[in-house]
């Protein structure tokens, strides 16, 4: 039997570096999701930023407002549904190039961005615009766990993918 080399051989095994455009994940609000999002996907290649709009919660570094930072690399995850600043942080990342937008919630309930969105004015296709739920459905509970299939959804997006066991 001949071995044949496999390009995806040599990056799994650490070999060398996936070829792969600049990727920039915006986690919003901090929150322990946040952070794991942010430090999971830094590990993934992901240029990481926080997006935190109350400077009294925001750490050194965190992104007050939605602004050039976040452009047609960007994947927003907003990490918190309950955050009165839901609705306006949504609006302005909507109105910035984001490749991806989502907010985490349970599925089975219109998120109330839906609703904060929606009196501020926002057409309701570019509501659409926001997935819910986000990353894939592995029953996930704990910040990490949530993060993780977070992150998983948004590479299988990435990457035309289903995200599932089917190949």
């Amino acid at each position: 039997m001949t071995h044949v080399p496999d390009p995806a051989c040599a990056v799994a095994h650490g070999d060398a570096r996936p070829d792969s455009e600049t990727r920039t994940l915006v986690a919003v609000f901090a929150s322990p999701v946040a952070g794991f999002l942010l430090s999971f996907g830094a590990e993934l290649g992901f240029r990481t930023l926080l997006l935190e709009p109350d400077p009294a919660l925001a750490p050194s570094g965190a992104l007050t407002s939605a602004g050039p930072e976040l452009d047609g690399t960007a994947d927003v995850v907003v990490t918190d549904h309950h955050r009165a600043e839901v609705g306006t942080v949504l609006r302005d990342v909507l109105a910035r190039p984001v490749r991806w937008v989502g907010i985490m919630g349970n599925p089975r309930h219109e998120g109330p961005h839906v609703k904060a969105l929606a009196e501020l004015g926002v057409p309701p296709e570019k509501i659409a615009q926001v997935h819910r739920p986000v990353g894939l459905n592995i029953g996930s509970r704990t910040p990490p766990e949530i993060a993780l299939a977070t992150l998983a959804g948004l590479l299988a997006d990435r990457n035309g993918r289903p995200g599932g066991f089917h190949f």
